[in-house]
């Protein structure tokens, strides 16, 4: 913690004081007089004195009120503790995220190695300023990264850029290296709405049948909105009683291939199995309970490019190019909307962790004539009425 002492205070590098033989003081031109910076701050930290020169009396009594504001919030942090480099403190951080999901902190190495610490790894903490951070992730945009100059990034990966940096200076705070997070208040891209791609049944069974081999799988995916990884990770103890449990999720990982974890909401979820696909189901289910439901050709996880060599010509024979698997999810939920599903139902169905996210994701498929529920409450309204009269 910073403390007063006589040592602190502005000095005047050009003038020192002498005292005369008769007791009286003068003031004199010292031996470095127009060789450095006129005015020096100086303050100290637990007993260690730091310095900091200016031209301007103005900039260093500015600087000795903006430690003492910073003192007394209680938000000051000695120079030697933010002199640490950021590649340092990144790497504390993110060895603090053992408990993670692996995929989630390999996205974090990905954006640290390709995008940040390339500029600003071997950058001190107190040299990193909010303008400076505001220009990079302005520039992400058009120029892209060091590693990927000229070409400009999405705004989704500018966004995650912003939001690893800002974890890493937020943590930097917490331990005392910086007094607060530059990162906060920057301007960010929008990233703009993507139009979604809804089949419908038709389309949907129609895209299952072109898939061939995976025509079963893609109806799950379709019908039951399981994530792709979820349903490669399915085993025959799993489906039973026209329901899927859903308790894990395969994932590729950058540099560790295939990995299995649990869910992405760490929840087991219980789906339902619509009756005319559960037919499909049954028949394939493999007689070992701890089984594959939907192996790859050599018997391990299917692979997302395994499953694609089929499922990507098949949405062109269905007259849907370019989509994706995880576009099937989107589908179930508009059929079960439009099947007269509630939120919450959908929730569950899905497995986000919140209806909120829900809504935020498919509000817009209910229906919103108010009309329509203006004369819902008409009719509810009157038949009461008729039932409470006398």
């Amino acid at each position: 913690m910073a403390a007063r002492n006589d040592r602190a205070g502005i000095d005047d590098r050009w003038f020192k004081k002498v005292r005369q033989p008769d007791g009286t003081t003068t003031t004199e031109k010292s031996a470095v007089h127009g060789k450095v910076a006129r005015w020096r701050v100086r303050w100290v930290v637990d007993g260690r004195e730091h310095t900091k020169v200016f031209e301007r009396k103005a900039d260093a009594q500015a600087h000795l009120n903006h430690l003492t504001a910073e003192v007394v919030k209680g938000s000051y942090v000695s120079p030697h503790k933010s002199a640490v480099l950021f590649r340092d403190v990144a790497q504390e951080w993110l060895d603090g995220k053992g408990a993670r999901k692996a995929k989630t902190v390999a996205g974090y190495k990905s954006l640290l190695d390709t995008l940040i610490l390339p500029k600003w790894g071997d950058m001190k903490l107190s040299d990193i300023t909010h303008g400076d951070l505001q220009r990079w992730i302005s520039g992400l945009s058009v120029n892209g990264s060091t590693k990927t100059e000229g070409k400009g990034l999405s705004a989704s990966r500018v966004i995650q850029a912003h939001q690893c940096f800002g974890a890493v200076l937020k943590y930097a705070q917490r331990t005392d290296r910086v007094g607060r997070n530059v990162a906060e208040g920057i301007e960010l891209p929008s990233k703009g709405e993507s139009e979604r791609r809804y089949l419908t049944h038709k389309q949907l069974q129609t895209l299952a049948r072109h898939a061939e081999r995976f025509e079963t799988l893609t109806l799950v995916l379709g019908y039951c909105g399981l994530r792709f990884g979820e349903a490669v990770a399915l085993r025959g103890r799993d489906v039973k009683d026209k329901q899927i449990t859903v308790r894990t999720s395969v994932t590729n990982v950058t540099g560790q291939g295939l990995l299995e974890d649990t869910t992405k909401t760490n929840r087991a979820r219980w789906v339902p199995v619509p009756a005319f696909i559960w037919e499909r189901l049954q028949a394939e289910l493999p007689v070992d309970g701890d089984a594959l439901v939907f192996p790859g050709r050599d018997g391990g996880w299917l692979t997302t490019g395994e499953y694609r060599w089929q499922f990507d010509p098949a949405a062109i024979e269905t007259g849907v190019p370019g989509l994706v698997p995880h576009e099937l999810r989107h589908t179930c939920a508009s059929l079960a909307i439009a099947s007269g599903a509630n939120i919450l139902a959908v929730q569950r169905l899905l497995g986000h962790q919140t209806a909120s996210m829900t809504l935020d994701r498919y509000g817009h498929l209910f229906s919103d004539d108010l009309e329509k529920v203006a004369k819902s409450l008409d009719t509810a309204g009157k038949k009461a009425l008729k039932s409470t009269a006398v």
